[in-house]
This record gives structure tokens, C-alpha cells and sequence, in this order.
């Protein structure tokens, strides 16, 4: 199902990709700067291969039924730079929003969490893959084949921009001039990785930051005179990890918190499609409420004494 372009891409950004790791690989360690550690590369890795595993085998699926959709389309592009810059743009765009509800909906969060698990931010984090979104990743580009954009030209962008949202979780660069106005930048990322209460759930946009700040997500990485220094992974790092944990942690929890018996149907499904974080007794807190909290607002009506904070 690959086209000629995915190939050649492919082919292209692997050597770029080696050459990248091992020159951030050899200047952290002339720094003597602990960017890599053999356990979680090793899990980047794993989860690399588990991810491109679950899409080479759901991709012939996926591809018929964006082809059906494409074969109903509603507009057709008479020049071919407007259409692929249409693409860029409009992918780029659903994207945003596949990247955002992933991180505002436990249910999707349960998938994405793997990539914000390292504490580590290096290159190699960049293929530190959402496991299970190859399984529902294409229903956000229907809309695309619907607008008369072939499915083999979206699975094409989509994988270019993969390349430079790779390319961006590095500590090594620190601002990129004036791409810094339209561009997602390492900068840009390491705020979205950010486990601090003021850069959860910002920056969402794989290779333009327009979007977020369109949408109000956009969040400029602070010095450490102005904010505390930037910690990486979950604000509540996995108890013990493993390759099953690493990838279920959430799942397990999730289903915990639904299986309650004391609590209703709205509780359910709260803890299934409402923020992470979210509890039906104040007992934990959101990215929204820890910021609050941070700034000194109150964040619970419930009594302090009765609050145990338990952060996502």
C-alpha cells in the first residue's frame, strides 16, 4: 500500500535520522549532559515497532475507507501547488485537533500517554509512538477525502511532517529566529513535554504552532528566571515500568476508576471521556485545575482536609 513518495521518504529520513541521534548522542556527552539512557531508548524503540506494527496491518483497512469517502468527494483542485498546499495545511490542521482531544479525553489520553512517558527528551523520544491511534488517527482525515484529497497524498503529508515533528524534541536547540512566529520549534515541544502545571496540554500542533495560537493552547517556553526549569514525563510517573505497563498503565487505571461501585453512570463516563484527571471526589486534579492551584485559585468546593492530591 506504501506510494513511491512514502518510500523515497522513508529511505531519505532514515540515514537523516542516524546522522541526527548520534551527533546529539556524541555533543550531550562531550557536555557531559545525560540526554540518553539504554532503558529508555529501548523503549522508544519498542514502542516504535509495536506502533508501525498495529498501522502496517490496520493500514490496508483504513486506506478503503478513506479511498470510499474520496470517491464521494465534494471539490476537485484544478492546480496542483494549491492542492498540496491545501493538504499541508489541512492535515496539519485535523491534526492539531487528533493531538488536542488526545490529550483533553481520557480515553484517547490512555493511548497517547506513552509518548509523554520519558523523562528523557531526545530525538529518539520522537518515535516513542501513541501505540493504539493508528486504529482511529484516519478518521480525522475523512473530512480531507472528502474536500477531493487522495488518501495515498494524506498518508504522504502526514509521514512528511512526522519527519520534522521528530526533529523537534531536542534540548540542543534553543530558539529558531523568526520560525519561532509559524513554525512548531524544539522550543515550542519541550514546553508540550513539559510535565509543569503551566505547560500541560500546550503546544498540540505537529508542524505549524498557528493552530494553538488560533485556539488559545499556545504556551512560549520560559526562562528559568521566569519559571521553574522543565521537568519531563507524567506528572505521576509509572510505579514500575514494563513493556505491558508502559503501554496499559492508563488502560488498568481507567478501568479501575469505571468498575467503582459507588458511584453512578455519569461518574463512568466522566472518568471515561471527561479530562484526565478528573474525579468524581475532587481526590485528583486536571491540567486546568493544577494550574489553578499553581496561581493560587481554589480548585475544589470539597473541604481541604478531605483532599488528597493526586496528580494525572
Amino acid at each position: 500500500m506504501n506510494s513511491l513518495r512514502e518510500q523515497i521518504l522513508i529511505l531519505t529520513s532514515t540515514p537523516i535520522y542516524a546522522i541526527i541521534i548520534g551527533l546529539e548522542l556524541l555533543l550531550s556527552n562531550y557536555a557531559h549532559r545525560k540526554l540518553y539512557t539504554w532503558r529508555d531508548t529501548a523503549a522508544n524503540v519498542y514502542l516504535m515497532l509495536m506502533n508501525g506494527a498495529l498501522d502496517l496491518l490496520f493500514r490496508g483497512i483504513y486506506v478503503v475507507i478513506l479511498d470510499y469517502f474520496y470517491r464521494h468527494h465534494m471539490f476537485s483542485f484544478s492546480h496542483v501547488v494549491v492542492y498540496w498546499v491545501m493538504l499541508l495545511l489541512l492535515e496539519d490542521f485535523m491534526y492539531y485537533w487528533l493531538h488536542r482531544f488526545d490529550h483533553e479525553i481520557r480515553f484517547f489520553w490512555a493511548v497517547h500517554v506513552t509518548h509523554h512517558s520519558s523523562e528523557h527528551f531526545n530525538f529518539t523520544v520522537g518515535f516513542r509512538s501513541s501505540v493504539f491511534q493508528p486504529l482511529y488517527r484516519f478518521l480525522y482525515f475523512i473530512p480531507l477525502a472528502l474536500m477531493g484529497f487522495k488518501p495515498i497524498d494524506i498518508i504522504f503529508i502526514y509521514s512528511a511532517t512526522q519527519i520534522w515533528g521528530i526533529f523537534v524534541h531536542t534540548k540542543l536547540i534553543n530558539k529558531m529566529g523568526f520560525l519561532e512566529y509559524f513554525l512548531v520549534t524544539p522550543s515550542h515541544h519541550r514546553v508540550h513535554h513539559a510535565s509543569n502545571a503551566k505547560y500541560l496540554d500546550k503546544n498540540m500542533g505537529m508542524f505549524l504552532i498557528i493552530w494553538d495560537k488560533m485556539f488559545g493552547t499556545f504556551q512560549p517556553e520560559l526562562t528559568n528566571n521566569e519559571y521553574q526549569p522543565i521537568k519531563y514525563g507524567l506528572t505521576k510517573p509509572i510505579e514500575k515500568e514494563t513493556p505491558l505497563t508502559i503501554i496499559f498503565h492508563e488502560w488498568t487505571a481507567m478501568w479501575k476508576d469505571v468498575a467503582r461501585r459507588d458511584i453512578g453512570f455519569k461518574e463512568k463516563w466522566n472518568y471515561l471521556f471527561g479530562p484526565p484527571g478528573w474525579s468524581h471526589d475532587g481526590s485528583r486534579q486536571t491540567s486546568e485545575e493544577m494550574r489553578a492551584e499553581e496561581n493560587g485559585q481554589p480548585t475544589t468546593s470539597l473541604p481541604e482536609e478531605a483532599v488528597i492530591v493526586v496528580k494525572r
